[in-house]
């Protein structure tokens, strides 16, 4: 549910929302969430100064019960 919680989040800012994808995967400091988009939409995701990916990380991390890492990656095209 937290990934898709986050990917919807996603979805609604970029250009290419067809270019998000959300993993989530346990590990034994808690879950991470490795979320990918498409390289034109990394500035938007990440935000001005990291507000817009801090926003998303404190969403994640208020839906969650648990410890979790949300980290941002771009989709390189081949």
């Amino acid at each position: 549910m937290l990934a898709q919680a986050v990917e919807h989040l996603i979805t609604n800012i970029v250009d290419f929302p067809d270019d998000v994808s959300v993993k989530s995967h346990e590990n034994p400091r808690g879950e991470l969430l490795r979320v990918r988009v498409n390289p034109e939409d990394i500035g938007r995701v990440i935000g001005r100064n990291g507000r817009t990916a801090n926003a998303i990380r404190t969403v994640a991390q208020a839906l969650a019960d648990h410890k979790v890492r949300v980290d941002i990656m771009d989709v390189r095209k081949k």
